[in-house]
């Protein structure tokens, strides 16, 4: 497992080259765009993003004052805006309440408590989560999602009813306890599904995976 987990990152590296993800100016961007990509794609969140920067308001003070009402309005374009408005507003709650709005003081807690303590904010899922931990703080944990998933059940690495932790633990156990390298990794796999392993209509004979 551990030899074809290193091929397959190699071969991506080699045909993709480094993704420099996640694309922000801030690691409370990354965590915004973590809770606003929910069931949406990406184009849409940077809509949304540079609607709040053009209100200078994508810092946590700003979140913190910010109406719910008007927050939805802002992020219109990302798509169930009332719901992602309420899940933003439940983050910076917790944020402000537990590390007083403070980046660097969040970073600094463990990992395992602090994935806990996100878990348990009311719309943060696992995804989301891990997503906020690895981007937004560098915390080496490896982020699953439906990209990550689809490639490796093709691959027959997993099954198509694994579970989450199941699926990032073929990744934790095998590879270096690392936060660059699940960085590169899980921005290759989301490449790789985006541009070639489609969910209907996969593109094989010409994947970089192929033969793997």
């Amino acid at each position: 497992m551990k030899r074809r987990l290193i091929r397959i990152f190699l071969r991506l590296y080699s045909a993709f080259g480094p993704q420099y993800w996640w694309p922000a100016d801030s690691s409370f961007e990354v965590i915004v765009g973590a809770i606003l990509t929910q069931n949406t794609n990406w184009g849409n969140v940077e809509k949304a993003i540079f609607a709040l920067k053009e209100k200078k308001l994508l810092n946590p003070e700003g979140f913190f004052k910010l109406p719910s009402r008007r927050l939805a309005g802002l992020i219109k374009s990302a798509g169930y805006y009332n719901v992602k408005a309420a899940r933003l507003k439940n983050f910076i709650k917790f944020f402000f309440t537990m590390y007083k709005g403070n980046i660097k003081r969040m970073g600094s807690q463990d990992l395992m408590i602090l994935r806990k303590q996100l878990l348990a904010v009311k719309g943060i899922g696992p995804e989301t989560a891990d997503s906020i931990l690895l981007y937004a703080l560098n915390k080496p944990v490896f982020v699953m999602d439906a990209y990550a998933k689809r490639i490796l059940c093709r691959h027959r690495l997993l099954a198509e009813d694994t579970t989450y932790e199941q699926a990032q633990g073929i990744f934790m156990r095998n590879l270096k306890n690392d936060a660059g390298l699940f960085n590169e990794y899980h921005a290759l796999l989301v490449k790789l599904g985006k541009d070639y392993c489609h969910k209907q209509t996969p593109k094989c004979e010409i994947c970089p995976l192929h033969g793997q």
